[in-house]
């Protein structure tokens, strides 16, 4: 045998290998539930790393006994990155954590998980990500977007509110699709359940509460009046298709409220989603929608209760993390909270983070008089989620106000200049998609027609973009 055909026999035996490293016999394992999610996910440049997470349940009567594998595939060969015996009694949940460094990495990946019982059963996922060589962690591309079924303001939402409630299943189909076109592959369902009759703290109980859902709950009777059976499930099984990320917004109790009665309201909403659309690969976090200041105290006035504020919302995210990492411990959870304000926030954002996987704050364009510029902003909430592990995501506004306060889309000129300001950040989402971009290849225009001409100028943006990035690479 020649020294050429000897490569070649090695190469092909260590590819075999590789491939029976991570093959399984059967590919479920009876009575437990695993579960495989990256943060971020899709793309991202080599100077973010990889947010690799586990998760395994226990479902079955049993105690068990599991080998938990993760491997690293570029196209070539399979390495292993992470070994880990679990044993779980049952009903019992485990979550693992691996963070890939990803400055040498370039191109397309395959990350695997691969989970072996006691009896041999066996079960393996894969997440596919890119990595681009870059010298700033952002990609200055909008990768996401928020999906509201309907606006919570008819005044903001003038425009589209109208069409938007008109959309029916196939339509919301459509939106997702569209979505896709200009690569927005993270979608945010902004919340479940409306509830205008409640801003604040204490005027409703989890027992009296009076929101309409904008799916098929059996937790209360009240029902949004859209054209839409479902969107929901629309949304998350157009979303496995294409191979997108959704993320649940368990919401509205009530804006800014972080009390013990609005968490066991999202407690309860938040297992009924799984229970409901846990099973769709595309459902990828859980995003609670109440949203709050920067400073995490809104508008209280007094020292007492701006502590409390600041205490509340850090009890609610651990023990609203405590409860779905029962059955959904590998998921994240994400909090959008505008960018001012933020200093005096400073001491409430450790607790906050700990248990806080994403933080995606809002409006850098609008600081006010007096307060941190949007780029100072930025880097400080940077600072903040390093040193606690969390991740830090952009809600870029794609909307201005109206005199009367309805929204319409932003010029592209005003989107580009923060995308190119503000490159910290490592996920780039936007608010929001339906009723500020329109496809005009979709079958209803939602809001007007400057919607339609920002779809196509960010079109182009993206195109020249992965144009120049080809050129680079």
């Amino acid at each position: 045998m020649g020294r050429s055909e000897k490569i070649f026999s090695r190469f092909i035996l260590l590819l075999f290998s590789a491939i029976l490293a991570v093959s399984c016999s059967s590919n479920e394992i009876s009575g437990s539930r695993a579960g495989l999610t990256l943060i971020p996910p899709g793309k991202i440049t080599s100077q973010v790393d990889l947010d690799i997470r586990a998760g395994l349940v226990n479902n079955s009567q049993t105690d068990e006994m599991y080998d938990v594998e993760l491997y690293l595939d570029d196209g070539k060969k399979a390495s292993k990155l992470y070994f880990a015996s679990v044993s779980l009694k049952a009903g019992e949940s485990w979550s693992g954590k691996y963070v890939l460094e990803t400055e040498s990495l370039g191109g397309g990946y395959e990350i695997t998980l691969k989970v072996t019982a006691s009896d041999g059963a066996c079960e393996k996922m894969s997440r596919t990500f890119e990595v681009v060589q870059s010298d700033i962690r952002s990609t200055r591309l909008i990768e996401g977007a928020w999906a509201g079924i309907y606006h919570w303001s008819e005044q903001e939402g003038k425009h589209w509110n109208d069409d938007i409630k008109k959309l029916d299943d196939a339509q919301w189909r459509e939106m997702v699709r569209s979505m896709n076109k200009l690569g927005m592959n993270t979608i945010v369902i902004q919340e479940v359940f409306r509830n205008n009759d409640y801003v604040g703290q204490h005027s409703t109980t989890v027992e009296n509460y009076q929101g309409r859902a904008f799916y098929p709950s059996e937790l209360y009777p009240g029902r949004m009046p859209i054209a839409a059976e479902d969107p929901l499930e629309a949304i998350l099984d157009e979303a496995d298709r294409l191979g997108m990320s959704v993320m649940m917004g368990v919401g509205m109790f009530a804006w800014f409220d972080f009390t013990e009665e609005s968490l066991e309201w999202h407690k309860k909403v938040a297992e009924e989603l799984w229970n409901r659309y846990g099973h769709h690969e595309s459902f990828y976090a859980f995003y609670i929608s109440e949203e709050c200041a920067g400073n995490l105290f809104n508008s209280e006035q007094t020292d007492e209760m701006k502590s409390l504020r600041k205490k509340q919302i850090a009890d609610f995210f651990r023990e609203f993390k405590r409860y779905v990492r029962d059955f959904a411990p590998e998921k994240p959870v994400m909090l959008a909270t505008n960018s001012m304000g933020v200093l005096d926030g400073a001491d409430g954002y450790p607790a906050l983070l700990e248990n806080l996987d994403i933080l995606c704050p809002f409006g850098f364009a609008r600081m006010p008089e007096g307060d941190l510029t949007g780029k100072e902003a930025a880097d400080f909430l940077q600072r903040l989620c390093d040193d606690a592990g969390a991740h830090l995501w952009f809600d870029l506004e794609a909307f201005l106000f109206n005199p009367d306060m309805s929204l319409y889309p932003r010029p592209i000129e005003e989107i580009i200049h923060d995308l190119n300001l503000l490159d910290n950040f490592e996920k780039i989402l936007c608010y929001q998609f339906p009723g500020v971009f329109s496809d005009p290849d979709m079958s209803v225009q939602v809001g007007e027609d400057r919607t339609v001409r920002l779809f196509e100028d960010y079109l182009e943006y993206v195109q020249r973009m992965s144009e120049d990035q080809n050129v680079n690479q």
